[in-house]
């Protein structure tokens, strides 16, 4: 169902693991994994690809107790077990607590970390924005750092296709996030992985559209954006293979055709309710979406409000790469790779760094000077500012 409802009739990468099946279960049965995150939607789809492979050592940490009690559950009921050793932790990665875990003594192998706030929304406060700074670029560094002093051989973050000419906080961080990285590729190997849109992960627009239904709201969606979606199976592949196979400085993303594949997201609203059998009714605003369930009672048809984006930080379409970055459209079939993506280590992210601290110093900063610092590192953000963000509308 999730491949009719992003438009696709096949699995993407299924040809690119099996070409490489062989490597993958080698690597992964002789290997320890840790995966920071690991109880998000992509997270728990990256652990699920791991476990499949039968590796020596697998350790989980997320800061959901729920998430990751859910994360055993479906891993027991739906591949049961390993020969080696499998354990969840339930730890913040920015506390001492998970310091103290990484200098335990344990030497992982590959270290993935899947931790990432990944709202645009998350930008229309200075206070989510300093958080959203911490987890997407200053977790990623001290556990870099971590990786290295342990003996490490591989660390793998994820970033996003909104990195790629960053028009919100959210994907510029993640660029900060990939321009920092050029600082420790030459003590450690390191490959991340751009994204789509994960279709029904959680709190995506998908997702949200389950939600509704469940509790008998409206279905609400722009219809002048566009999205590029990968199921949740095709995010874990995507990350296995960058880490496993990806170089230092390797930023691996899915071939997705423009024409074919980058999707309104009202038809991808209008894609999912077909897919339970009703028909959408065209609201003509958020009074009447809300109000239409209560006075109307056709079990087949739905409210839908579909409007104009009007928020800050939303871009019309998305894309993996820019004209500047090298790219390998060879090595695979369904996956490119850019080369050399993160680009060099310069002054000014001394600058962001040290700034960042001085601000949480003084525990004071607002969101204005937090954006002039995004774009003193990334000059060629162009940041849509808008009075409205998504908590304000429907």
């Amino acid at each position: 169902m999730e491949l009719n409802i992003i438009g696709r009739e096949n699995a993407l990468l299924n040809s690119d693991i099996d070409g490489n099946s062989s490597e993958l279960i080698d690597l992964v049965e002789s290997s320890s994994f840790l995966v920071i995150g690991g109880a998000g939607s992509i997270g728990q789809a990256v652990t699920k690809e791991i476990f499949e492979r039968n590796p020596k050592l697998l350790h989980v940490v997320d800061i959901s107790e729920n998430n990751l009690a859910e994360l055993v559950r479906d891993i027991r009921s739906s591949v049961g077990y390993i020969e080696g050793e499998f354990k969840t932790f339930v730890l913040d990665i920015g506390s001492h607590e998970f310091d103290v875990f990484m200098a335990k003594g344990v030497k992982y192998d590959y270290v993935l970390n899947l931790s990432a706030l990944k709202h645009v929304r998350s930008e229309k406060d200075q206070f989510t924005l300093m958080r959203l700074i911490n987890v997407n670029i200053f977790n990623t560094i001290k556990t870099i750092e971590q990786s290295i002093e342990m003996g490490a051989k591989k660390y793998f973050c994820v970033s996003t296709d909104k990195a790629t000419n960053p028009v919100n906080m959210m994907g510029a961080s993640k660029r900060i996030m990939e321009k920092f990285l050029s600082k420790y590729q030459d003590k450690i190997e390191i490959s991340t992985a751009r994204f789509a849109n994960v279709a029904f992960s959680d709190g995506s627009l998908l997702h949200s559209f389950k939600q509704r239904i469940e509790k008998k709201q409206p279905i609400v969606a722009p219809k002048d954006v566009k999205r590029y979606f990968v199921t949740p199976k095709e995010a874990g592949q995507l990350c296995l293979l960058s880490c496993m196979f990806g170089r230092s400085g390797d930023i691996y993303f899915p071939k997705l055709d423009s024409e074919l594949d980058l999707l309104n997201l009202d038809q991808i609203a209008k894609n999912y309710l077909e897919s339970l059998r009703l028909t959408p009714h065209l609201c003509e605003s958020e009074e009447e979406a809300r109000s239409w369930l209560g006075k109307n009672s056709s079990d087949n048809v739905w409210p839908c409000f579909f409007t104009t984006s009007d928020t800050a930080g939303e871009k019309p379409f998305e894309e993996f790469f820019s004209e500047e970055e090298e790219l390998d459209l060879e090595l695979y079939e369904n996956l490119g790779v850019i080369k050399n993506g993160f680009g060099e280590y310069t002054k000014e992210l001394d600058t962001f760094e040290a700034t960042i601290e001085r601000f949480k110093a003084e525990k004071k900063w607002t969101k204005e000077e937090l954006l002039k610092l995004f774009e003193l590192v990334i000059p060629e953000f162009e940041h849509i500012s808008k009075s409205k963000y998504l908590d304000d509308k429907m």
